[in-house]
C-alpha cells in the first residue's frame, strides 16, 4: 500500500525545492493536497511521480515542478480571488484554494468538471466553485486578482485580460515543447503589461470552442 504522506513529502523535497520553488505557503499547500485523489484510478501509484497524467478528453495534469513554478510567479495572497482556467479534475484548484480566498475553477469538459467537483468535495475544499464553460472566460462577469492557465497556449490569451482586477496577475505558459516561456501579465489601469520569466514545459490546453481566438 502506497504511503501517500511520505510520497507528498518527497515530491516537495525532491521535485519542488530543487526546482527553485521557495514560497513556503506554496510548498505547504502542495504538501497537503492529496494528489492521488485527482489522477485517474489506474495511475494512483504514480500520483507523485515527475510525470504528466492524461485525464481524458485530450487534457492532462501537469508534473508538479513546472506547475508549482508557474503558481509561484503569481505571488498569491490570502485575500486573492483566483480563476483557474482549464481546471481538469481540480488538483490545481485545490492547491490554489489553500493559497487564496476563493477559486473559480473553469473547465470546458463536462465529465472533467463533474470529477473535479467530486474530488474537491472529497478533499474538503470549501472555497472553490467549478464552473463549466468556455476556456476563454466568456460569460464570466466578475474580476479576479489572479488567473492561472493550466496548460500551454500558442499566443497571449488576451481574451482573459478583461477579467483581471486592478493589479491582477495572469500567469500562462506560451509556446510549445521545451521552448515554451512562462509569462506574467499585470493589469494597471486600462493597460495590461507582460513579462517573460523562464522556459518550462506543460501539456497544451486544448480548445473546445471554435470561437476562441487565442490558439492552443
Amino acid at each position: 500500500m502506497t504511503d501517500f504522506a511520505t510520497a507528498r513529502a518527497r515530491m516537495v523535497d525532491n521535485q519542488l525545492r530543487t526546482s527553485t520553488v521557495t514560497d513556503h505557503r506554496l510548498l505547504s499547500a502542495m504538501g497537503e493536497v492529496p494528489r492521488e485523489a485527482f489522477v485517474p484510478a489506474g495511475r494512483v501509484a504514480l500520483a507523485y511521480s515527475d510525470v504528466v497524467h492524461p485525464l481524458g478528453s485530450g487534457r492532462y495534469l501537469a508534473a508538479p515542478a513546472p506547475f508549482a513554478k508557474l503558481l509561484q510567479l503569481a505571488e498569491i495572497e490570502h485575500t486573492d480571488r483566483i480563476l483557474d482556467v482549464g481546471a481538469g479534475t481540480g488538483y490545481g484548484t485545490a492547491v490554489l484554494a489553500r493559497l487564496g480566498a476563493e477559486v473559480t475553477a473553469l473547465e470546458s469538459d463536462a465529465e472533467l468538471a463533474t470529477k473535479a467537483r467530486a474530488a474537491l468535495a472529497a478533499a474538503g475544499t470549501a472555497n472553490a466553485t467549478v464552473v463549466e464553460g468556455s476556456l476563454d472566460g466568456a460569460g464570466l462577469e466578475r474580476e479576479f486578482d489572479v488567473i492561472i492557465v493550466e496548460g500551454a497556449v500558442r499566443s497571449e490569451p488576451s481574451e482573459l485580460f478583461p477579467l483581471l482586477a486592478e493589479g491582477g496577475r495572469l500567469v500562462v505558459l506560451i509556446g510549445t515543447g521545451g521552448s515554451a516561456v512562462a509569462h506574467v501579465f499585470v493589469r494597471s489601469g486600462e493597460e495590461v503589461a507582460g513579462r517573460s520569466e523562464f522556459n518550462t514545459s506543460l501539456p497544451p490546453l486544448i480548445a473546445t470552442a471554435p470561437a476562441e481566438t487565442f490558439e492552443f
